[in-house]
């Protein structure tokens, strides 16, 4: 093609891209095909710069986590993904380069179409339901897409346009483009499906790619952007901020449809479109299918998972076909039928009298009006009587506390609002009756949580689900002032209260006072979920403080001790080694296997056990021993003599470095110079009697902490036990068979000794593996099963896994 047609098609593609209602035909395959081609080689560029310094930023934070490592094994298994991380950072680059160019490929054929994370989610539910590792995944790329969306709202919507035409203008969206967002992770995911990584290091990865991949992009958009408007597509499109509408499809109409405003100037939809997305209003359509599983706005990754949690929930509630069936509490704790009241049957539920039937009747604000003002006012009326009939309680013993039924009265409150013919209100909100119920009938099963505290706990049922129904923000929001008193009172529970009722710094006390205050005084203002969280965090913390100090102090005197002791134990293995198979007198024995063991263990506590000062001094307990020998060649005798002295020196000095007494040090002395002078006159010395060498080995031994162990042979079941107990992470807490809790503290890998302190941070004992093994299995002693995760988000997984089982049951039944 000469210059003269160049120019005419590329004034007719002008002539068309300035004009919508032009067809757009009229754009050649050769220009959409050198676009694409161009856009391919520049995204290429930007990958070649970000990918590499996303691989090397997610091999530092796996070795920053595996510095931290809490166990061998931990360690270990870190260190290998490092090297995994390592060795296949090249080939994942040329893998996700590939599968970015087939998504330009599959854009030029109009067949790219990938499904965003909700999407994703939502396919996967009814057929086969995802897993929890899936599940994180997705939850982590919806939000880094979301993110990325609202940053690069205006540059994206430009984008849009400029592709739309390479695409036939079709509409473009993030599904359809091919350098979007969520084509980047969905990229990524694809890459990670080779690799076997946990959902922890999968989702590490992921806030890596976000930092060096993701939050550059603007300038790869601007880029693209500069690229296309170079070869002539809508160089003069224009943006502004908009309304809430005014850039939800981000579509140049198509060209066999042209709108009557769509010739001459710029349509109206690419005027429109907004530099930045304000938040949509209430009711109106959602921009995005990921905005079904995240609010805008949302940063804090707590937030996002667990908001990915309630969605989760709530799918598989519908799916499961939203029957209320709180379940019932598994754990052997005793529960508490609502005291009757207002003509209730005994053991039962009070009925729910109509709303205003009382002065403690009250309905919620607005947002829970039409039929959940019916369950609201029902369920004040419950609360109301509650409060009246528990009143006895607060100044009950723990023991005295019997928790309440959940799950009676979920279904009972259900069967009342029936009777009242509030069938219509149940169909929307059942299952929010039933996921609070899930959350308490949690409570009584958790076994981080001791009875009295489940007990108490569960009397904040109805007040909570009362909140359900008036603050809407209750599920979605972590920092809500309900669910932070939630997992306020819940932690403090299980680090200051014993099974056994027992209760450190009082605590018992202010966790009743809480409960019975909240479930007394809430009627419709969540202010009293607040101010009772700022109270009893407030006196959380000051325990927290207290007992973090006993703690520490604690901690820092076992590994001073601990310490010392393998500096004792090195040496007195490093000193058995020189006397082994030696007859020796009685002095040396005792100079080598006390005091100057005394002296090496001071050296590797200030430099080291392979220190240079270290391999000296031990070094001098040999020159000692060839000093005392028999010396019948002349060369031996000149060289003893020349070291003699200094030996001596030496001996004398670590001798007063320790503080030894200068009397028992100089008879020691005294005792080696002779020896010396009988070596030189080759005479054998007499060697220390048998009984004599097994006492004072045997007071080295005890010394150095090698206590004599249990004669009883480790058993296999013991031995495997000792296995898991090497795993075991700092912090994990033990019950024992009188109820009492105690916290492993800290342990020492090299000698396997064993700290543990009570609820108030004090040491109660440094105790062996062999030990804690047998207490074990003689079931005096228990491991409670802990996470450092916030109860509510431990509720909220355990209830989807346990949703997801059914459903999983159901499917399988199905089949």
């Amino acid at each position: 093609m000469d210059t003269t047609s160049m120019s005419t098609d590329k004034s007719r593609g002008e002539t068309a891209m300035n004009n919508p209602g032009t067809p757009y035909e009229t754009l050649s395959e050769a220009q959409v095909e050198r676009c694409l081609t161009l856009c391919t080689t520049v995204t290429r560029d930007y990958l070649l710069e970000s990918f590499p310094a996303f691989w090397g930023e997610w091999i530092a934070s796996v070795e920053k986590r595996e510095e931290h490592a809490r166990s061998n094994k931990e360690q270990i298994a870190l260190a290998e993904l490092v090297k995994q991380l390592q060795g296949s950072g090249k080939s994942c680059l040329r893998q996700f380069q590939s599968n970015v160019k087939q998504n330009f490929a599959d854009f030029s054929k109009r067949q790219l179409n990938v499904a965003s994370g909700q999407e994703r989610f939502s396919q996967n539910i009814g057929l086969s339901l995802v897993d929890n590792a899936e599940l994180e995944e997705t939850i982590a790329i919806t939000s880094i897409s979301h993110r990325a969306d609202s940053q690069f709202a205006d540059i994206l919507w430009a984008l849009h346009q400029r592709l739309a035409l390479l695409h036939g203008g079709r509409k473009i969206d993030e599904r359809s483009n091919p350098v979007s967002p969520i084509q980047f992770c969905d990229s990524l995911r694809r890459v990670l499906q080779e690799l076997s990584f946990d959902a922890r290091t999968k989702v590490l990865g992921y806030k890596q790619f976000e930092q060096a991949v993701i939050k550059p992009m603007g300038e790869l958009y601007q880029s693209l952007n500069e690229l296309l408007i170079a070869e002539g597509i809508l160089p003069n499109l224009r943006y502004s901020a908009g309304g809430a509408g005014a850039g939800n499809n981000g579509d140049v109409p198509e060209a066999s449809e042209p709108s009557e405003s769509d010739t001459g100037e710029q349509s109206s939809s690419q005027e429109a479109a907004p530099e930045s997305q304000p938040e949509a209003a209430p009711g109106s359509p959602r921009r995005r299918a990921t905005d079904k599983l995240f609010d805008p706005g949302v940063g804090g990754e707590p937030q996002q998972y667990q908001q990915g949690l309630v969605s989760a929930i709530r799918l598989l509630q519908t799916h499961l076909g939203g029957a209320v069936a709180a379940a019932t509490p598994s754990s052997g704790v005793p529960t508490r039928d609502v005291p009757a009241g207002n003509g209730a049957p005994s053991g039962g539920v009070a009925p729910a009298q109509p709303l205003h039937s009382g002065p403690g009747s009250a309905a919620g604000p607005a947002s829970a009006g039409g039929g959940s003002t019916q369950v609201v006012g029902a369920i004040q009326v419950l609360q109301s009587q509650m409060a009246s009939s528990t009143q006895g309680l607060q100044h009950a013993q723990a023991s005295d506390i019997q928790p309440l039924a959940v799950a009676a009265v979920s279904e009972q409150l259900v069967t009342e609002l029936k009777k009242q013919g509030a069938g219509d209100v149940l169909e929307d909100d059942m299952n929010t009756i039933e996921l609070v119920g899930l959350v308490f009938a949690y409570i009584l099963n958790d076994e981080q949580l001791p009875d009295s505290v489940k007990a108490l706990l569960s009397y904040l049922h109805t007040p909570v689900l009362k909140l359900a129904f008036i603050d809407k923000e209750f599920f979605d929001n972590v920092d809500h002032p309900a669910r932070m008193l939630l997992n306020q009172m819940a932690e403090a529970g299980s680090r200051w209260v014993g099974n056994d009722g027992s209760s450190q710094y009082n605590i018992f006390e202010k966790i009743k006072t809480t409960v019975f205050h909240v479930l007394e005084h809430f009627v419709n203002d969540v202010k009293v979920f607040a101010e009772a969280r700022l109270e009893f965090s407030s006196y959380a913390r000051n325990v927290s403080r207290r007992q973090e100090l006993m703690e520490k102090r604690a901690l820092e005197k076992a590994r001073g001790e601990e310490k010392l002791r393998e500096a004792k134990i090195r040496v007195n293995s490093d000193i058995s080694a020189c006397i082994d198979g030696k007859a020796l007198p009685s002095p040396i024995l005792l100079l080598l296997l006390l005091p100057w063991s005394d002296y090496l263990s001071f050296i590797i506590l200030r430099y080291g056990a392979d220190s240079g000062s270290y391999q000296q001094a031990l070094g001098v307990a040999n020159q000692l021993l060839w000093s005392i020998e028999p010396k019948s060649l002349e060369v031996d005798r000149v060289k003893q003599v020349e070291v003699q002295g200094d030996l001596l020196h030496t001996l004398q000095s670590g001798f007063e470095t320790i503080g030894y007494e200068q009397n028992k040090s100089r008879k020691l002395i005294d005792a080696v110079s002779s020896l010396q002078r009988l070596a030189l006159k080759s005479q054998q010395v007499e060697p220390a009697p048998d009984t004599m060498r097994t006492k004072l080995e045997k007071m080295a031994a005890e010394k150095a902490g090698q206590v004599k162990q249990d004669d009883r042979q480790v058993t296999a079941e013991e031995a495997q036990l000792i296995e898991k107990l090497k795993l075991i992470e700092f912090g994990t807490w033990l019950e024992n068979d009188k109820g009492q809790r105690i916290k492993v503290a800290w342990y020492n890998h090299k000698t396997m000794h064993y700290m543990l302190v009570d609820q108030q941070g004090r040491k109660v004992s440094m105790t062996s593996a062999q030990h804690l093994a047998r207490e074990m299995i003689a079931g005096k002693l228990r491991v409670i099963a802990g996470s450092a995760k916030p109860f509510f988000e431990r509720a909220l997984e355990n209830i989807y896994h346990s949703l997801n089982a059914r459903a999983s049951g159901e499917l399988l039944e199905r089949e």
